[in-house]
């Protein structure tokens, strides 16, 4: 089996992580894979070791020179079926250039925002299979009108190991600007996702006066890219915030700082499924999180960390300090969160799941209506 994977986004979060995961997963199966994606990427970097790579240009949703520019990548690579990983163009364009080949075309749907009945009914027409990475995300597809026959559930799943060799001190020192470990502060909060509106970093900056109030200590890395960090930073030096939040970037060495935060707030508003809070709970950190989307399905209210409603800013300020002052709590709560990510979003289940969807599609036989991996 030959598989064209489509990757639009140029850096290696959530989405593009998934995909260098698949990609060595179905290389370890004796799948032959390619990938389309960006020139110079992260992902083109990495998926060399497990795929053949494509470098194309990739300006983004309007981009309909996609439509070409793919059309003769499948022409070259003569796949049995392309896997479509992302928007960004990807979606719409990459379907239009599969059609036009007679390629048999799976999409992958990451993120759970609405869309209307006769957008979905355009553009999903594009593609044989459509595959959710949570439930929530099922939802949403079933609500604008895509039918069972074409959807498919396969979660995303996060490696533990890098997340379980324990805390670089130093290196968190260094993000919080201490001169050494042992002048470290704490508590520390993490915010780890893309600098975009829907993360939700606005209702932590409004809580933290609160908790700012309560743990005069308190510390806040938020990590990640994106168009909002000039934005963001304006209002913590606008707020006086500016000692307890630091905008410190994309880091590859996450899985070393994360096991250092005493806690992971996601404040999103919208949230296909979370891919930080499996890392999060892979390092033992328990977690406060909005109950939107995919997430409850990640982060199980009282179990590996608390749910808050979105955009409540007293519920997230309360949550945060009832766990800050509660060491033994967020001790159990991170501690509890180990065994689900390993048993319920495994790498392993992820590629099983995607491969039994190219099976299904190219026996043309009808198959389950989901694969859950675990």
């Amino acid at each position: 089996m030959r598989v064209l994977h489509v990757e639009g986004g140029g850096e290696l979060y959530g989405g593009a992580q998934q995909v260098l995961y698949l990609l060595k997963g179905l290389a370890e199966q004796g799948i032959d894979s390619h990938v389309a994606c960006r020139p110079g990427c992260a992902l083109a970097r990495r998926a060399a070791a497990f795929a053949r790579v494509h470098e194309m240009p990739m300006g983004g949703d309007l981009d309909v020179g996609i439509i070409l520019r793919l059309g003769r990548v499948i022409r070259d690579v003569r796949p049995n079926l392309v896997h479509l990983h992302s928007r960004i163009g990807a979606d719409v364009m990459g379907g239009i250039a599969a059609r036009r080949a007679g390629i048999p075309v799976v999409h992958t749907r990451r993120v759970d925002n609405p869309e209307p009945r006769w957008l979905a009914a355009a553009k999903y027409r594009l593609h044989d299979r459509v595959i959710a990475i949570s439930e929530g995300i099922a939802r949403v597809l079933r609500d604008a009108g895509l039918p069972d026959a074409k959807l498919r559930v396969v979660r995303s799943a996060v490696d533990p190991r890098p997340f379980a060799g324990g805390c670089d001190r130093e290196a968190l020192a260094r993000s919080l600007g201490a001169a050494d470990a042992l002048d470290m502060p704490t508590p520390v909060v993490g915010v780890v996702a893309q600098l975009i509106e829907r993360k939700g970093h606005r209702f932590l900056l409004d809580a933290l006066p609160l908790i700012i109030a309560a743990e005069p200590q308190v510390q806040v890395l938020c990590f990640g890219k994106g168009p909002l960090v000039g934005p963001l930073q304006e209002r913590i030096d606008r707020d006086g915030l500016a000692e307890h939040v630091r905008l410190v970037g994309y880091r590859d060495d996450l899985p070393k700082l994360l096991p250092c935060l005493d806690l992971l707030v996601h404040p999103a508003t919208m949230e296909g499924l979370g891919v930080s809070l499996l890392q999060a709970s892979a390092a033992g950190v328990a977690i406060v999180a909005s109950d939107v989307g995919g997430i409850p399905e990640a982060v199980r209210d009282g179990v590996n960390g608390r749910l808050v409603p979105p955009a409540d800013v007293p519920a997230l300020a309360a949550a945060v300090l009832a766990l800050l002052r509660d060491p033994v709590a967020r001790a159990r709560l991170g501690a509890a969160g180990r065994a689900p990510v390993a048993r319920g979003f495994s790498v392993a289940g992820m590629v099983a799941g995607n491969l039994a969807v190219y099976r299904e599609l190219l026996a043309g036989a009808p198959g389950p209506a989901d694969h859950q991996p675990g």
